[in-house]
């Protein structure tokens, strides 16, 4: 029989103790007064104007990162994990359309539209983060699943909504048990690639890009020039960016990574 090492055990044991924590908490009912931003001007006749175009930088990225993936494959990617950097692009290009047509009609219908590829580029990075520090090939089958998962969750969200029984719990757990454990994993588990620095980086334009997320109202408040919201949008596409970069730069680690492919081996995955 397999036992999972030490080390490994704790991803499976912090995402039991989130799911039980997540599924004991009452349900939770999107606020009505999210969709309040702090910048609502009107320009060009687009309304929400700031929120809608700082959108276009994220549609950018994600297009360089497709083309990027397109042809022969850039040197910091592992092979196996292609589909898992491509859904991360995609999954780009597809928020900020998604965004963008929120932003012009907040209300939880549009919101859907704006949540659905957010699912997307949670779980492909946490598919890549497994693939490239754990195993390329669990990375790869746990792609499919994690994208479905997170799919469902605000599936479930929007027809819960309509059902006026909201709850948002099964989409908390989708985005933010990836972004704890990520971390984890970077601590635990060496990277089949060089340049660990760079994946940090996103994870640092992610954490930053939710304080302008939750300080919408504050960051404008200062000058009424530029909401927290809009920067938002623009520090997240600076994070893809900054993946996009390290697909580029980054080189494999054969030592590495045959040290990985052992311990796989050895916990049967």
């Amino acid at each position: 029989m397999t036992h999972l090492s030490p080390r490994l055990a704790v991803i499976p044991a912090i995402g039991i103790v989130a799911a039980l924590a997540v599924a004991l908490h009452a349900p939770i009912p999107q606020p009505s007064a999210y969709h309040a931003f702090a910048d609502q001007r009107r320009i060009f006749g687009v309304p929400n104007f700031w929120n809608v175009v700082s959108n276009l930088p994220l549609l950018l990225v994600g297009l360089a990162g497709v083309r990027a993936l397109a042809g022969r494959s850039p040197q910091g990617t592992l092979t196996s994990l292609r589909g898992a950097y491509f859904c991360f692009f995609l999954g780009g290009i597809l928020v900020a359309l998604g965004s963008a047509y929120y932003h012009v009609e907040p209300s939880n219908d549009t919101l859907t539209w704006d949540r659905l590829p957010m699912t997307l580029v949670f779980m492909a990075f946490f598919a890549i983060i497994i693939g490239e520090h754990l195993s390329p090939s669990l990375g790869r089958r746990l792609l499919a699943p994690l994208v479905l998962l997170g799919l469902a969750s605000v599936v479930y969200w929007h027809l819960s909504e309509r059902a006026n029984d909201g709850d948002l719990r099964p989409y908390i757990l989708v985005q933010y048990l990836p972004a704890a454990l990520v971390p984890v994993v970077l601590l635990l588990f060496p990277s089949q690639l060089s340049r660990v620095g760079l994946v940090w980086a996103v994870l640092g334009m992610y954490a930053l890009a939710k304080l302008f997320e939750v300080t919408d109202q504050q960051v404008f408040s200062f000058g009424q020039i530029v909401s927290g919201h809009t920067l938002k949008h623009v520090v997240a596409a600076l994070g893809m960016y900054i993946f996009l970069v390290a697909l580029k730069l980054r080189r494999d680690m054969p030592a590495v990574a045959e040290a990985s492919a052992v311990t796989t081996r050895a916990n049967g995955l």
